[in-house]
């Protein structure tokens, strides 16, 4: 029953969601519960990487025999839904939602949960341990998606005069770097496309294939570049209250 404790397959479900990367959302979704349900019971049973059904369902039951409290949202979660008013929720349904696109379009899982927990910060920057805190993994794991972050230049680290610790940050620039990252694949494509039609011959069907494959890299790449400069600037100059009413224009992109 909505709204009711959670069963043993309840857990199974969620254990099977997180494996398959689904949000906090698309699991409460599946179980016809509040999203708040499955993040609180992820949270307090080892986190979306240590999360185990049969464990879980342990735990619960132990907490409940000696009545304990349910344990507490981190701290640095309870900070954020402090300091501007915002609704804790819809800040937590915006970094798994953006996760969940990132993983989508091929980001690796935990790289994609930091980058969003990254972006959902006033200053765009975290140290390490404050990621740990909030996203309830290891050390390692957000040492392995800074580096992934790092190497495609999303993320930079600073550290302060006299601080001991670095910090991750994305900046206001994270997209447009995002996309050079982005031309970069595309060069290194149309390069090989071009060696392929050689190989196969420029004057064979294959070879013009690759060839007109190369060029369209190409030409898309050295577009994007100017396009990607300009709104940058242009973004960079315009008042930020200027640009919420701004209308989404997909063109079609996304139709099936």
């Amino acid at each position: 029953m909505p709204g009711g404790r959670l069963t043993h397959d309840d857990r199974r479900h969620i254990a099977a969601g997180l494996a398959e990367g689904l949000t906090y959302a698309e699991i409460a979704r599946r179980l016809d519960r509040p999203t708040s349900t499955v993040s609180r019971e992820v949270t307090r049973n080892g986190g979306p990487d240590g999360y185990r059904a049969d464990h879980a369902h342990l735990a619960t039951a132990r907490r409940a025999r000696r009545g304990a409290p349910a344990a507490a949202p981190p701290a640095s979660a309870a900070a954020s839904a402090d300091a501007d008013g915002r609704d804790l929720e819809a800040v937590r349904g915006f970094e798994e939602h953006l996760a969940a696109t990132l993983i989508s379009t091929g980001v690796p899982r935990m790289t994609a949960r930091v980058l969003a927990c990254l972006c959902s910060t006033d200053t765009g920057s975290l140290t390490s341990a404050e990621l740990v805190r909030r996203l309830q993994v290891s050390p390692a794991s957000v040492s392995n998606a800074i580096a992934y972050l790092e190497a495609q230049e999303l993320v930079r680290r600073e550290r302060e005069p006299g601080q001991r610790h670095e910090r991750y940050v994305v900046g206001d620039d994270v997209w447009y770097r995002s996309l050079l990252a982005s031309v970069r694949t595309n060069a290194l494509l149309a390069g090989a496309l071009r060696e392929g039609a050689q190989a196969l011959g420029p004057a064979t069907p294959a070879g013009a294939r690759a060839a007109d494959m190369a060029e369209f890299l190409q030409c898309l790449s050295e577009d994007l570049i100017d396009k990607a400069a300009y709104w940058r600037d242009r973004l960079r100059d315009q008042p930020r209250t200027a640009r919420t009413d701004r209308p989404t224009a997909t063109h079609g992109i996304l139709d099936p």
